[in-house]
Order: C-alpha cells, then structure tokens, then sequence
C-alpha cells in the first residue's frame, strides 16, 4: 500500500508541474476513469472539455488522442499499437530523438471535431506515435527531468547575459527521458545564438532547441490573473491570437489608456475583440454623432454614446459647464428631421421619454441588507433585574 501512494503522489506533483491542479481526496491511477476525469477537468491552461462525453460511446481503442506537456503545449498523436487508453493516462509518446511523457487530454470522437478547430490535417501532417502507457521508471526520470527546468533556466540567463545577447529565456521544458529539452524566448530582433547553444549542450550536456515565441505566447505559458479577477484568457482557452489595434477600443469607446488597455504581456488586451462586432452592428442604427443638433436654446453637440441603452449624451454650447442631457436615439432622428424643415425644439429630450423620479415610498427595504448602519442600532433600554423576592421570617 505504502509503494502505491508513494507511485500515486509522484503522478500528482508531476502533473502539477505541467499546470495541472489536483484534487487530494480522489486516488490517481490508470485504472479509474471516474476519478481521472475529475482530476483533469480542471486544468487551468487550455483545458479541454469532452463536451461528446454524454452523447458519444465509450472509444477503448482511439485512433488519435491530443497529449499535453508542458503549460500550454499540445500535440496529436496516433494510436498505432491499439492501446486502451483514455483520457488521464500519462503515455510516452514518440519525439525527436527518444520518447517524451505527456497527458492524453482527448480520446475518441471529439478528437475529430478538435482537429477541424484546430484545421491540422493528419493526412498532410505526419502523426508521431503513442508508444505505450507511461511507466514507473518513465514517470521517475520525467520527474527528475521536471525539478531541473527552473535551475537550467535560471542558468541560461545568466549565460545569455554572459555572451550579451539581446534576447530573455522565458521558459524551459525538458524531454520526459532528459535528453533533450526546449528553451522559449522573446526577442524583438533576429539573435544568433549558436555560441548560446554550444555552451549551453557543454553545460547541461543535452540536446538543445530553440523557440522563439511572441509575448503573447509568454504570457499564456506563464499565466497569471487578468484585471477582470478571472484567469488570463491566453492561457485558459485562446489558441489563435488575433492582432489587436486600437481601432477596436474606438469603436466601443473604451478611453485611450495605455496602462488600461495593455494585459500583462504589455500588449493591447485580447478581449478588446470580443464586442467589437456587437459595437459595430448596434451603432448602424445610431445616426452621425457628428451631426449638430439645433434646439430653440442653442446647439448641442455630441460627446458619448451608450450603444447598449441606445442613448446618447449632448452638450449644450450656451450652457458649458452643466451635465449632460441624455437624448434617446430616436430623438436624434427625430431633432435631425426637425431640423432639415428648419424647425427647433425647446428641448433635447422629450419629458415623456424622461423617467419620473422614483420616490422614496415606491422602495421598500424588506430585508435591511443596503442599511451601512444595521449592525448600529441602539440598545433597547433592559429592565433592571429583580432579585428573588425575600419571604418575611416569621417571628
């Protein structure tokens, strides 16, 4: 019993090194389906969710499964040798050269449906192999393997500081059999690194292989909390990055603030792209914002718009320094008409489009829960206490 926890916390703090988060209360082994699909449906960096499990039959035997290594790092692999594995299962799989040790994430149908997202064709692109179910000897080298990477990253810097190369070594991954291992780095102009990858194989007297990613790539391998409080989306579902102008933050009228449009990569924010269709399409019913408007009191010009509530804000020019007077945008068309037969209305907005006010007898405060003072009350006045009443003795 004692050999197979043991076993079984290696697997856990193996898969926490690759991102994964682990559930304590629930055994991790290759023989549990229940358990491993719990365990793994809560991978932080691109998780991916078996959305056929409900509707699709159990595949044993897969002919093509997705693994995952390191952070965010997925391949495709075939099942040539008809192995039962499913999703959980750590496997070693076929690399260049020798083996490598990844998590099978898909198995069966859905692995179909992930290649056309992904558009990778096996029969263009050459599938490596699954070579068997990971082992305990597998396991113990990919763990030693694991607990070198921040070392040798950490190492490499100070190399590539050594030889003054204009480039940062952001992430280390090793092979599951330690002989080769992959360094990611940002840099903003063409490096030459051969030196780099001769001292590096001399120190660490491994293969070396060099990847370039962007910083958008750095920022979803390392992950992190965006300022919306959630996990960052590069590293939790994003795939394809699409570049970000700020012609998206115009067109929702988001204000040009560098230090708020910019995510952690120092980029402009992904999800600037999300609405940006929704903005575009709400705001074909609004008319020209720059289209003066003309009332009996003077002009009005534009200064926002809420696409959303399909309002708009003007500005009275003879009354600077006042509030802004929300005009619904069927009243635009309507002044604008108005205006083209020369007529001018005293008021920007209609007082039946203005809600009343509402009173203070039209809210009633039930439970006390928006009170700050509720917990303030006074102390009710107590009675003071009667002693026992004393019985006369008698004489």
């Amino acid at each position: 019993m004692a050999h197979k926890s043991t076993f079984r916390l290696r697997i856990m703090d193996s898969a926490q090194a690759r991102g994964c988060c682990s559930q304590k209360s629930q055994e991790i082994n290759n023989d549990n389906r229940d358990q491993i699909s719990n365990y793994f449906s809560q991978c932080g960096k691109l998780d991916s969710y078996n959305w056929l499990r409900e509707i699709s039959d159990d595949i044993d035997i897969p002919d093509i499964v997705e693994v995952r290594f390191k952070n965010t790092r997925k391949e495709y692999f075939t099942n040539v040798n008809e192995l039962r594995i499913k999703r959980g299962d750590f496997v070693a799989v076929e690399a260049s050269p020798g083996h490598d040790i990844g998590i099978i994430t898909l198995a069966g149908e859905i692995v179909q449906k992930q290649l056309n997202k992904t558009k990778f064709d096996p029969r263009i692109d050459e599938l490596k192999k699954v070579y068997r179910k990971a082992k305990e000897a597998d396991l113990d080298k990919w763990k030693e393997a694991i607990n070198q990477e921040h070392e040798t990253m950490l190492k490499a810097r100070r190399i590539s500081e050594d030889l003054r190369l204009n480039m940062k070594i952001g992430d280390v991954e090793y092979q599951g059999d330690k002989t080769k291992a992959i360094f990611y780095y940002i840099a903003d102009e063409r490096v030459d690194f051969r030196e780099l990858i001769k001292v590096l194989a001399d120190s660490f007297r491994i293969r070396i292989e060099m990847r370039q990613i962007g910083a958008r790539q750095e920022a979803g391998r390392i992950g992190g909390i965006g300022t919306c409080g959630r996990e960052l989306c590069c590293s939790s579902f994003i795939t394809n990055f699409v570049s970000v102008s700020t012609q998206s933050a115009r067109i929702q009228e988001v204000s040009l603030n560098p230090q708020k449009l910019a995510g952690q990569c120092g980029k402009l924010k992904c999800c600037l792209n999300y609405e940006v269709a929704s903005y575009a399409d709400a705001k074909k019913t609004f008319p020209d914002r720059n289209i003066v408007l003309k009332t009996s009191k003077g002009k009005a010009s534009h200064q926002k718009t809420d696409v959303y509530r399909e309002v708009s804000w003007y500005l009275l020019e003879s009354e600077k320094g006042t509030s802004l007077v929300p005009v619904s945008a069927e009243r635009v068309k309507q002044i604008i008409a108005m205006n083209k037969k020369g007529e001018f209305p005293e008021n920007l907005n209609n007082p039946s489009d203005i809600p009343a006010p509402k009173k203070d007898s039209d809210y009633l405060n039930v439970v006390g829960q928006e009170s700050l003072t509720r917990f303030e009350k006074p102390n009710k006045k107590r009675k003071p206490k009667r002693g026992p009443h004393k019985q006369s003795k008698r004489r």
